[in-house]
């Protein structure tokens, strides 16, 4: 698993993008939070630690199964 911090989050339209470790930015959906982030979504702010697993579609690196650290 990658681990990084919340960079931007959307609450109203529910995306928002990653920070890896490593200074990848990962684009991630509200869908692709776990269920405790779901939970947690109106209180993502930027900085805040996670961990999850990336993927790629046609626009480009994304994370998944996004999670607290």
């Amino acid at each position: 698993m990658e681990r990084g911090i919340i960079r931007h989050y959307d609450s109203e339209k529910k995306f928002g993008f990653i920070r890896s470790d490593d200074g990848v930015d990962y684009f991630f959906h509200g869908g692709s939070l776990s269920p405790r982030m779901q939970r947690m979504a109106g209180f993502l702010r930027e900085g805040f630690r996670v961990k999850f697993d990336t993927d790629f579609d046609m626009k480009g690196d994304k994370a998944i199964n996004v999670q607290p650290e």
